[in-house]
């Protein structure tokens, strides 16, 4: 099983996105508790353009590239946000 390298791979991204990217606004990751390779990710982002400069940065085609061998199933799944809050933004 792969999931401890590719949690390594998700978290550097996540972290790398977060530091150097204005634009990526939020970013969660969860693993179900009964399949824990089972991985939903919550990315929020300023604008479609953020989210098109996240998909061609370099820490992100890295990320990509070196889980394409481990992401079994894949759905993009494009919201409309309704409400965000949290105790930085409320």
């Amino acid at each position: 099983m792969h999931l401890e390298t590719y949690k390594a791979f998700l978290q550097e991204q996540i972290e790398t996105a977060i530091r150097v990217e204005p634009g990526v606004l939020t970013y969660y990751a969860v693993a179900d508790k009964k399949h824990p390779s089972h991985i939903t990710i919550l990315e929020v982002y300023a604008s479609r353009e953020a989210y098109q400069s996240h998909i061609a940065s370099p820490h992100f085609l890295k990320y990509k590239n070196g889980t394409l061998h481990m992401v079994k199933s894949l759905e993009l799944v494009d919201v409309d946000p309704l409400k965000f809050a949290s105790k930085e933004n409320p």
